[in-house]
C-alpha cells in the first residue's frame, strides 16, 4: 500500500494523506497532479511513475510530492517545483535537501491538532454565499480551465449551476488522470458565487473537497454540502454519500424531487447562448488588440455571479414587499423559466430561507 516516506514538520498528523496524494488507479499513467483536502488544510501533490529494473518495486517506482496549506489560493504557484521534485525523488530517492529548503522558506503557522488555527481563520479560496472574494480567486487556476469546462459540459453546466447554487453534494467520477477533474471541482464551485451582502448566514458552505477516496467515506457521511471528485467507481453505489453524480458529461441524481432539474429548458438555452456570445466577443476583441486585460476566466465567473446576484436581489426585494408574491414575470426577470424552473425556485427558497409566496401555476393540461 501507500506510505508516507518523509515529511516536515515531523509531528504533523498526516493520517490518510498517503491515499489522498496518490489517486487510486494512478499506476496506469505516467504523471498527474492532485488537489485534496486534509482537515482545515488544502493540499497539492504531483505524482510520477518511472519504470525500474527492480523485483522489489515490481518494475515501477511511483511517488508523490505534495504540500499542505491553510489556503488553496497559492498552491498552484508551486506546481512546477513539485513536478521537478517528484522527478528528482524517482531518480535520486532519499535526497530531501531541496524539500527541506523549500519548507524552511515557506513555512507558516499551521492549524494546531484541535483544528483551530493559532492565527486568523484561514481564508478559503471559495467565497461562501455572503463573502465576496473574487480577487482572491484570480491566481488559483491555470489559464484555460474554464473554457475547457464549458467545452466539456456544454449546456450541462446550467444543470450543474442549479445544483451548486442549491448547495447539493456533487461527486464527479473520472478515471485517472485526476488533475483536470480537480479543476472541474473548482469550476463547479465558481458557478455558485454570490456577492450580495447579508445573504444566507444559515446556508451551508459549499466545500471543495477535490479528490476523495474510500478512506474519506466516514467524513463525507457528515457533510451536507460539498463538491468532490473520485477515481473509484464504488462510490456510485453509495447513494447516501451524494445528491448528484457526474460521470464524464452525464449528470444524474437518484433523488426524485431533483429529477426536474436535469432537464435543459428554454431559459437555460438562452443563458448558454448569451455566455457563448460573450466569449466570442471577448475573443474577437483580443484578436483585434482592443482588450488584452480581460480573460475568459473572469468572464465565466462574472457571468454566473451576475446571474446569481440578479436572482437573489429579486427574491430579497419580493420578500421585503407587502404581499411577498413571486410571479412569472419575476421569474423571467431573473432569467428563469417560470414553468421549467419552478421546482428549482421552490428548492432555492427553502435552502436559503427566503420568505416569499410562489404563484407561478403549473401549465394546465387540455
Amino acid at each position: 500500500g501507500n506510505m508516507v516516506e518523509w515529511c516536515l514538520p515531523q509531528d504533523i498528523d498526516l493520517e490518510g494523506v498517503e491515499f489522498k496524494s496518490m489517486a487510486s488507479g494512478s499506476h496506469k499513467i505516467q504523471s498527474d497532479f492532485i488537489y485534496f483536502r486534509k482537515g482545515l488544510c488544502f493540499g497539492l501533490a504531483c505524482f510520477a511513475n518511472m519504470p525500474v529494473e527492480s523485483e522489489l518495486e515490481r518494475g515501477a517506482r511511483m511517488k508523490s510530492v505534495g504540500i499542505l496549506s491553510p489556503s488553496y489560493t497559492l498552491l498552484y504557484r508551486y506546481m512546477h517545483f513539485l513536478e521537478n521534485q517528484v522527478r528528482h525523488q524517482l531518480e535520486m530517492p532519499g535526497h530531501y535537501s531541496h524539500l527541506e529548503a523549500f519548507y524552511d522558506d515557506k513555512k507558516g503557522v499551521l492549524p494546531d491538532s484541535k483544528g483551530t488555527p493559532s492565527f486568523q481563520q484561514p481564508v478559503h479560496w471559495l467565497p461562501s454565499i455572503h463573502r465576496y472574494m473574487y480577487p482572491e480567486m484570480k491566481i488559483t487556476h491555470p489559464a484555460g480551465c474554464m473554457s475547457q469546462f464549458i467545452k466539456f459540459f456544454g449546456e450541462q453546466i446550467l444543470v450543474l449551476w442549479k445544483f451548486a447554487l442549491l448547495r447539493k453534494r456533487i461527486l464527479i467520477f473520472s478515471p485517472p488522470p485526476v488533475g483536470v477533474v480537480c479543476y472541474r471541482v473548482y469550476c463547479c464551485c465558481c458557478l455558485a458565487n454570490v456577492s450580495l451582502p447579508g445573504l444566507g448566514g444559515t446556508v451551508p458552505e459549499s466545500k471543495p473537497f477535490f479528490y476523495v477516496n474510500v478512506a474519506d467515506i466516514e467524513m463525507l457521511e457528515t457533510e451536507v454540502s460539498y463538491v468532490a471528485c473520485t477515481t473509484e467507481k464504488i462510490f456510485e453505489q453509495k447513494r447516501d454519500l451524494y445528491d448528484v453524480y457526474v460521470d464524464n458529461q452525464n449528470v444524474k441524481t437518484h433523488h426524485e424531487h431533483l429529477q426536474p432539474l436535469l432537464k435543459i429548458n428554454n431559459a437555460d438555452k438562452e443563458k448558454y447562448r448569451r455566455l457563448n456570445d460573450q466569449r466570442q466577443m471577448l475573443m474577437y476583441s483580443q484578436e483585434v488588440g482592443e482588450d488584452c486585460s480581460s480573460c475568459e476566466e473572469d468572464l465565466f465567473i462574472l457571468f454566473f455571479m451576475e446571474q446569481n446576484n440578479r436572482i437573489f436581489q429579486t427574491l430579497m426585494e419580493v420578500s421585503a414587499s407587502q404581499d411577498k408574491t413571486l410571479t412569472a414575470d419575476h421569474a423571467r426577470g431573473m432569467g428563469l423559466d417560470p414553468q421549467g424552473d419552478r421546482s428549482f425556485l421552490m428548492d432555492l427558497l427553502e435552502v436559503y430561507g427566503i420568505d416569499v409566496m410562489l404563484v407561478i401555476d403549473n401549465p394546465c393540461c387540455t
